[in-house]
């Protein structure tokens, strides 16, 4: 069978099908998640170091709506179909699953991953908080930070792009 990254881009009745086979055969399953708008090395290299964590690694995505309401109405630069093509097309990426609310919570309930992967930036002491943590102690999952790739993000590459441009910050 050729492979092609839509076979990766999951419906819920599929992935959740998946997961129960990853549980029977005592595979690890890994999630992470975000808006991965204009995906960057910063991206990748977490999303292999999630990878790294388990066997099989979903990728939650958050959806068109739900990056405008987190973002602001001039995000997502790619749309919701155009990411998780990108996400799928990784060799590190298991399943992208495309969820519509702010948070992961609800996404987190149903799968149930035994790890949940976030970025330093939310790494206790001072960290920000993880509104999902009550989620994943629920149901027995665990936490894993990320170390993160400095000045890479999505809201840098958007700054390097207008001052080269010209372009104003509207982004």
């Amino acid at each position: 069978m050729v492979w092609t990254p839509r076979e990766k881009t999951l419906d819920w009745p599929a992935l959740l099908a998946a997961r129960e086979q990853a549980r029977a055969d005592g595979r690890t399953v890994v999630w992470t998640n975000g808006c991965f708008d204009l995906l960057h090395p910063g991206h990748v290299a977490s999303l292999a170091q999630a990878r790294a964590l388990g066997d099989w690694l979903v990728v939650g995505l958050n959806s068109d709506a739900s990056v405008r309401a987190n973002k602001g109405p001039l995000r997502p630069i790619l749309s919701q179909n155009e990411r998780a093509a990108l996400l799928a097309a990784l060799e590190c990426v298991d399943a992208v699953i495309v969820f519509d609310e702010p948070t992961p919570e609800a996404a987190l309930a149903r799968l149930q991953p035994d790890i949940h992967c976030k970025g330093m930036e939310y790494a206790p002491p001072h960290g920000r908080p993880v509104p999902e943590r009550a989620t994943i102690e629920a149901y027995g999952g665990r936490i894993e930070y990320l170390p993160l790739v400095p000045g890479v993000s999505t809201t840098d590459v958007l700054a390097r792009i207008h001052e080269k441009t010209g372009a104003s910050r509207a982004a």
